[in-house]
């Protein structure tokens, strides 16, 4: 890519420039975040930007430049909110079973496929050594179909793609942090959901002395992993805290629930495939 397109589009969406695709604050006069840059912040995109095709052109000439950059990946770093966002995709397995397997037909109760989970996990191919042939695929194939009464692949495929995305972005060398506005219990929480191992670092309001939206607590996210924050995106659930507090320290961000929906949907838009 030509150095001038590089410079246009670093400068497009440069962490000040990215504010103004967000939606507008309205801070109250008086409070500390009021002040005239906010109104600045809040106006909208002049109209050459906001045309249609020349938007979607300079929104891919941006994703090509940051793959290029990192490899064919657009972040070198992700950053997640742990309440709203991590905790409740960490939902018990029979009920992402059942969620997951509602668009296939799958009929029974979470605690059916409980009590069929179990009874399956126990039989002698449980205790095999087949567990581990083929990255455990026959296995976990036969577990699924057994817990549920459902053999469609795709099915199996969308189950097996839920809980191999951690191990994805690992592979491609992105590295996963928490920022979260919690109090010291956050690590033994991580711990009993047994996911603590995803993550390279954890920065949590309490120990790091500042709350999202402070730009603080994600500036610190980023030392922990050793990255810049432009290297970075962040993904939670609240569209102050989250987008408006990471991209006032710089990083990138995506709104959980809307611009993505899955860990699968973040990896894929990062760049890497699961």
């Amino acid at each position: 890519m030509a150095s001038s397109v590089r410079t246009k589009i670093s400068k497009l969406f440069s962490p000040s420039k990215q504010r103004r695709f967000a939606l507008p604050r309205c801070p109250v006069p008086g409070s500390p975040s009021f002040s005239s840059s906010a109104a600045v912040a809040s106006e909208p995109p002049p109209p050459e930007v906001l045309s249609g095709p020349r938007m979607l052109d300079m929104v891919k000439e941006y994703v090509d430049y940051r793959r290029s950059l990192y490899g064919g990946l657009t972040h070198k770093a992700l950053l997640v909110d742990a309440v709203g966002t991590l905790v409740v995709p960490s939902q018990p397995m029979a009920q992402i079973y059942r969620q997951i397997g509602e668009k296939y037909g799958v009929e029974y109760s979470e605690l059916e496929i409980l009590h069929r989970y179990r009874w399956a996990y126990e039989q002698p191919w449980g205790r095999s050594r087949l567990r581990y042939v083929n990255d455990g695929r026959p296995f976990w194939q036969y577990i699924v179909s057994s817990s549920t009464g459902c053999s469609d692949s795709q099915y199996f495929e969308e189950l097996y793609s839920y809980y191999t995305t951690e191990k994805a972005l690992r592979k491609a060398g992105v590295k996963v942090a928490i920022v979260s506005n919690f109090d010291t219990r956050l690590r033994p929480l991580l711990r009993a959901l047994k996911c603590d191992h995803w993550f390279d670092a954890v920065a949590v309001s309490a120990e790091v002395e500042a709350e999202k939206p402070n730009p603080m607590i994600f500036l610190k996210a980023c030392e922990y992993l050793g990255v810049q924050p432009e290297d970075a995106v962040h993904v939670g659930d609240d569209r102050r805290n989250d987008i408006w507090g990471a991209r006032d320290a710089g990083c990138d961000a995506w709104l959980w629930g809307s611009d993505v929906k899955s860990f699968k949907e973040v990896a894929q838009r990062i760049g890497v495939e699961v």
